[in-house]
């Protein structure tokens, strides 16, 4: 067998050689209380093909993206992928180890993470990036961290355009290291309300663009308030396209960009692994969390790349460093590089801006159906509508016709009244024939 491998003899054998009289006793250390008292809650074993039938059945109980129209959002988008990508990161020269214990035999790995942090850096607008992270909600609370340790202050203002899953990492990291979090209540264009929650104490502001509801916002004069306060002001970005087309976090004053890059050469992949992207200033760089990767010279005045500033990070002096993050996400980095070297600067703005006009016309369109009010004031590729009906009940619904018609916002936020409101986005993969099917199965929903 090729996952059991042992019999009772084999393992009489080995508690023999280890001195236990039975199983039981390796687990003395297991509180009683802990104890199964029968079998777990699963079926009886079976054979390989016999499993694999059961979980194809169970697969096939999902609407897949692939067999309908989809136009969920909220923070992890599906965008066109080429193949080449594909093809590209399972090139023989990417298959390196886990992670660079040996950072400088691996030259490769280390020019790939060296071209990615340059590309994030151009997106951004900022001086720096790092290797990524592990995804944007973390980098978004490694980002709170790091301005508390700038700042030497201990308060957090988080936006209520923040997306929540992005707030609840925030909390759960600030408040492990005694950093006080302040959340705004969800609203969908009300950035700027942070400024009144601004006091002597905070360390950062931290707001998204565009926001969960899908509101693009000029962060400029909160950006001006914020630092003259003495904070950090944050800004995270989860749709990544939209740095194609809408003005730069550098250019708002951004002090710290913390960003989901999944929208770029990653898949959906039922919602990871995905790669954060962290960027900020040159004075911060010190303080900066994760993976720096630095160009040099060798002795002979080669060219070559090295992790450079390692002693702030897990390779030594562990209890100063600035982050545990013990690793970056590496394929995924490859992957987001790999994609956005094909596109180009000018293939992005392309695409960025067919994502704006399809979703732009989406929006018209849903307007005429009876019942359904736009909620976002100006937007990229997502914006919510509050339907006359509960929006989970009815995305449900859709569902049955075929059509993946977005995400309640009551599933990210319970309570509060937000029962009815649902967030669409519309990315340069839905088809004249997609959107067509929506607004027809979302009237028919609503008579």
């Amino acid at each position: 067998m090729r996952y059991l491998p042992l019999n009772d003899a084999d393992r009489a054998q080995m508690l023999e050689v280890i001195g236990a009289a039975s199983v039981d006793e390796l687990f003395i250390d297991v509180p009683p209380a802990a104890h199964l008292t029968g079998p777990v809650d699963l079926p009886p074993h079976a054979g390989e093909m016999e499993v694999e039938a059961q979980i194809r059945a169970l697969a096939a109980k999902n609407l897949s993206p692939s067999r309908a129209a989809f136009f969920i959002g909220a923070g992890a988008y599906r965008h066109h992928i080429p193949a080449s990508v594909d093809h590209i990161i399972q090139r023989s020269e990417y298959l390196t180890s886990y992670t660079p214990y040996q950072p400088e035999i691996a030259q490769g790995t280390l020019q790939v993470l060296y071209e990615f942090q340059t590309q994030v850096a151009r997106l951004t607008g900022m001086a720096l990036a790092n290797a990524s992270l592990y995804d944007g909600s973390t980098a978004a609370a490694e980002g709170v961290l790091m301005a508390a340790r700038l700042t030497r202050r201990r308060k957090a203002v988080l936006s209520g355009g923040l997306h929540p899953h992005y707030r609840e990492t925030v909390e759960t990291l600030a408040q492990a290291v005694g950093i006080d979090t302040e959340a705004l209540p969800p609203e969908v264009d009300a950035e700027a309300a942070v400024l009144r929650h601004i006091g002597p104490d905070t360390a950062c502001v931290v707001v998204q663009t565009p926001n969960v509801f899908g509101t693009a916002t000029d962060l400029s004069k909160i950006a001006e308030a914020v630092q003259a306060a003495g904070a950090l002001l944050i800004v995270v970005v989860t749709e990544v396209m939209s740095l194609g087309l809408l003005k730069s976090p550098a250019e708002m004053g951004a002090d710290v960009v913390a960003a989901e890059g999944q929208s770029i050469g990653v898949p959906l992949s039922f919602g990871g692994p995905y790669v954060g992207l962290f960027a900020t200033r040159d004075k911060y760089l010190r303080q900066m969390p994760g993976r720096l990767c630095g160009e040099t010279v060798d002795a002979e005045g080669r060219r070559g790349f090295v992790l450079t500033l390692s002693t702030r990070e897990q390779h030594i002096r562990r209890e100063k460093a600035t982050s545990n993050i013990c690793t970056n996400s590496g394929l995924c980095a490859l992957a987001f590089s790999i994609h956005l070297s094909l596109l180009g600067q000018e293939g992005l703005k392309r695409v960025a801006k067919i994502n704006y006009a399809k979703a732009h016309a989406l929006k018209d369109a849903l307007m005429a159906i009876d019942g359904v009010t736009v909620l976002t004031p100006r937007f990229f590729n997502e914006f919510t509508v509050e339907l006359p009906k509960p929006a989970a009940e009815v995305v449900e619904a859709l569902a049955q016709k075929g059509v993946l018609g977005g995400v309640p916002f009551s599933r990210l936020h319970g309570g509060g009244g937000f029962e009815n409101w649902l967030i669409i986005a519309a990315t340069e993969t839905n088809t004249e024939a997609d959107q067509a099917q929506f607004v027809a199965a979302l009237t028919e929903v609503l008579a």
